[in-house]
């Protein structure tokens, strides 16, 4: 097992927290924490199997958040000294007291326990800040080399991207939490162009972003070698394969699409700050307003969706939230109907769902932000006795299989949208017919749930995910994972995307 990084366990992590919070005590604050963060990322990309850059980052710095006489006050610097620590509490009061007489909404945070002092450290294996920027390219361009050698590949792109986040947290109510995760996320894109016309195709593999470690580019967890070994053939036939047909289709959609869809038609729409307007000046609201809990058809009966913070691997996953709260897993649609938000400790309170308590979904992405209220790992459960996909393609007379997560649009209210993917067969008469290409699927939100008649097996589920969920004023974002089974759909409308461009 993994340990904490010993030089993030060196900072004077407990002299901050008994300096900041003894200074927020003495001026009188409702609410004070304080988070030490320090975030490593690190890129490599190459371009035909050469190396065209490597970029690392280290964000690292403190941050104070007080709530004083019902108002936010916020600060953060990058000294990390018991004296750097009090003076961001007295700036942090400051800004609070500002702010005050513009606020109508005294701030009030839901109820949570203390936790003492807890330490928690994500599922992985390798870190991947310990191995050799030399494996790490020899083994990326020996996957891009090995593409390059099909006469149907032209050009191929790879790159890795690799997370380290340190977290320390203490608050006022006496939690003090130490928290460490990993996450890694890979692709190799190959593009085919037939050289008679210059029309080109490009295909990705299908591999998630997770939370794992470099054992994940090992074959822990992904089968790499028979991805790659697919993909020239795969990307020839789909330059090659003709243009959908558009009309109504059943869908099976694979986790490596639908994922996306989740994310984007459920995870936003159920979170409650956008459910409650807050989101409208950025990033939308939400067609799941709060007087439709309870009531809301959001899809058929087979539908079970959980917003989930503790799922190992989970991009979303960990152990406490950027509040202080314990991370759970709950129901948001239980037998197709709206059950259930995401909530922080603010939110949890304006609404007392939960039994009045947050559900963990506080989260700041550097030291420089203050925690807003962010997705938790939206996951689709998959029928415990489902079919395989294979048997779910079996009960399709003329429709589409659909695989990987390309293009796609969706409005403010997360209702109506658009997806594309990475490939589509042709399903007739229970069996696949070769692909297809330049198709979208489009529907309403509710129409598209409602729609699913089956969902497949715990052999067909997969975490999909990705790094980049952006939300707020200033700009945040969050890792995030989607798990689903592969999933059946009756009568989705299908789009031509070339027909639609006017060409």
């Amino acid at each position: 097992m993994p340990s904490l990084d010993p030089t993030f366990a060196a900072l004077p992590l407990r002299e901050l927290a008994e300096a900041a919070l003894a200074k927020a005590r003495e001026l009188g604050v409702d609410h004070a924490d304080l988070r030490s963060e320090r975030i490593r990322e690190q890129s490599i990309r190459l371009r035909d199997a050469e190396l065209d850059g490597v970029n690392e980052s280290v964000d690292s710095g403190l941050a104070v958040r007080v709530v004083h006489r019902g108002t936010w006050g916020f600060a953060a610097g990058t000294v990390q000294t018991p004296e750097a620590a009090v003076r961001l509490v007295e700036q942090a009061v400051r800004v609070a007291e500002v702010s005050a007489p513009v606020n109508t909404e005294p701030v009030v945070l839901a109820p949570e326990p203390s936790h003492g002092e807890r330490e928690w450290i994500s599922a992985y294996e390798v870190d991947p800040f310990e191995v050799s920027d030399d494996e790490k390219i020899a083994l990326l361009g020996g996957w891009s080399k090995r593409l390059l050698e099909h006469d149907a590949v032209a050009h191929v792109d790879a790159f890795v991207l690799a997370v380290k986040e340190n977290k320390f947290y203490a608050d006022t109510n006496g939690t003090v939490t130490t928290q460490q995760r990993v996450r890694m996320h890979a692709a190799i894109e190959a593009v085919a162009i037939d050289k008679a016309t210059g029309a080109f195709e490009t295909m990705r593999t299908l591999a998630p972003p997770v939370g794992r470690g470099w054992e994940f580019l090992r074959g822990v967890g992904w089968d790499w070698e028979a991805e790659l070994a697919a993909l020239p053939g795969l990307l020839a036939e789909k330059l090659a394969a003709p243009s959908v047909e558009p009309g109504e289709y059943d869908l099976v959609i694979e986790p490596s699409n639908l994922w996306l869809t989740i994310h984007e038609s459920i995870g936003h729409a159920t979170e409650l700050d956008r459910a409650l307007g807050y989101e409208a000046a950025y990033a939308g609201t939400s067609f799941a307003t709060f007087d439709k809990l309870g009531a809301l058809k959001y899809g058929s009966p087979v539908m079970h969706v959980t917003g989930d913070r503790t799922v190992e691997n989970g991009l979303a996953t960990v152990g406490f939230d950027d509040e202080g709260v314990q991370t759970q897993q709950w129901d948001l649609v239980k037998d197709g109907i709206l059950t259930g938000y995401q909530l922080d400790r603010r939110i949890a309170q304006l609404k007392g769902l939960n039994g009045g308590r947050s559900n963990g979904c506080g989260f700041a992405d550097s030291p420089g932000h203050a925690p807003i209220q962010r997705m938790a790992n939206v996951s689709l459960q998959p029928a415990a006795d489902g079919p395989s996909a294979a048997e779910l393609i079996a009960k399709v007379k003329n429709g589409l299989y659909i695989q990987g997560d390309k293009s796609w649009s969706i409005d403010m209210q997360r209702y109506n949208f658009q997806f594309t993917g990475q490939r589509a067969y042709l399903i007739r008469d229970g069996k696949l017919a070769g692909q297809v290409k330049d198709f979208a699927y489009q529907a309403t939100t509710t129409d598209f749930w409602g729609a699913m008649e089956a969902v497949g097996g715990p052999g067909t589920y997969v975490l999909g995910g990705a790094f980049n969920c952006g939300k707020g004023q200033p700009g945040q974002v969050a890792p995030v994972s989607h798990g689903c089974p592969t999933a059946l759909f009756r009568g989705i409308r299908i789009l031509n995307t070339v027909q639609e461009a006017g060409k």
